[in-house]
């Protein structure tokens, strides 16, 4: 059919978390692994595997209607693409990648300007020669199939540009950072044609809406616990919610049911606090979306 979405489902390192993120928000994606279109449990998507890389072109060129890749491809693709959402994951954590200058550890280059008239290796091409052209540092860059780190190591390079979250591969490589050329997250894109479309568009927006909702709702987790009246007011004042704490009586009882939707970062400290101060059966449990 026509009239359905052609969505694009970043293949490599994103895909598995993509994947899981549709889950959470709503949306079942089948793969077959001898087919670039998985089975998506909605009748009004099409779902095309493509690598994060060339997302942005293919959404551009009305190929996909939508897709999601990283910030930084758009940058270096320079498209022309409607950004509908940022969608802060990854493989690895929930917060921006970098990409960055980095050098063999012992190395005399310790600023850009040491790598004047230097090599360096890197998938980003365009737009890294654009970052240092515009610093006025002269360099050669030269496209990196793979195994970036080691080019440096192997003396092919004398910098790589490269992608990090957690900075261990790089630092197991033997090699150290010496300057951050862009943050970069992933972005829900749309063609133009496809968002100035608004069967399409109340499509995407179903989806951006459901997808952050999942996001969020992955760092939160919701909270119960029984509560005698003497210990209500003090509860409720400790306890940290989105409006205010859902408070209902039990049954013939002068017990309180309080419940609550908080950070999953901070349940560690807070169960002992809410238990000291009078809360008993304390249940927590995860979240599928918050909207």
């Amino acid at each position: 059919m026509t009239d359905k979405l052609k969505l694009g489902i970043p293949k490599g390192s994103l895909q598995e978390a993509t994947i899981g993120l549709f889950k959470r928000a709503g949306w079942k994606i089948s793969l077959n692994e001898r087919s670039y279109f998985p089975d998506i449990n909605d009748d009004g998507i099409a779902c095309s595997l493509c690598r994060a890389q060339e997302m942005s072109v293919h959404v551009e060129n009305g190929t996909l209607d939508v897709g999601l890749t990283g910030k930084d491809w758009i940058a270096e693709n320079e498209s022309d693409i409607y950004v509908v959402t940022d969608l802060i994951y990854s493989k690895a954590s929930a917060r921006p990648a970098r990409w960055v200058v980095a050098v063999a550890y012992d190395s005399p280059v310790h600023v850009l300007d040491d790598l004047q008239g230097k090599t360096i290796s890197t998938e980003l091409v365009k737009y890294t020669k654009k970052y240092f052209e515009t610093k006025g540092i002269d360099v050669q860059v030269s496209f990196s199939w793979g195994a970036t780190e080691a080019k440096v190591v192997s003396g092919m390079a004398d910098a790589i540009v490269e992608i990090t979250e957690t900075e261990t591969t790089i630092k197991a490589h033997g090699l150290r950072i010496i300057h951050e050329l862009m943050k970069t997250n992933t972005q829900l894109i749309a063609n133009h044609e496809t968002w100035n479309n608004p069967h399409k568009r109340e499509k995407i927006e179903q989806i951006s809406l459901l997808l952050k909702g999942a996001l969020y709702g992955d760092k939160m987790v919701g909270i119960k616990m029984n509560v005698p009246k003497e210990y209500l007011s003090r509860i409720v004042e400790i306890l940290p919610s989105l409006n205010a704490p859902t408070v209902s009586s039990l049954y013939q009882s002068d017990w309180y049911s309080v419940e609550s939707i908080v950070d999953s970062s901070i349940v560690r400290n807070l169960i002992p606090e809410l238990m000291k101060h009078g809360a008993q059966g304390i249940i927590e449990y995860p979240l599928n979306k918050v909207i």
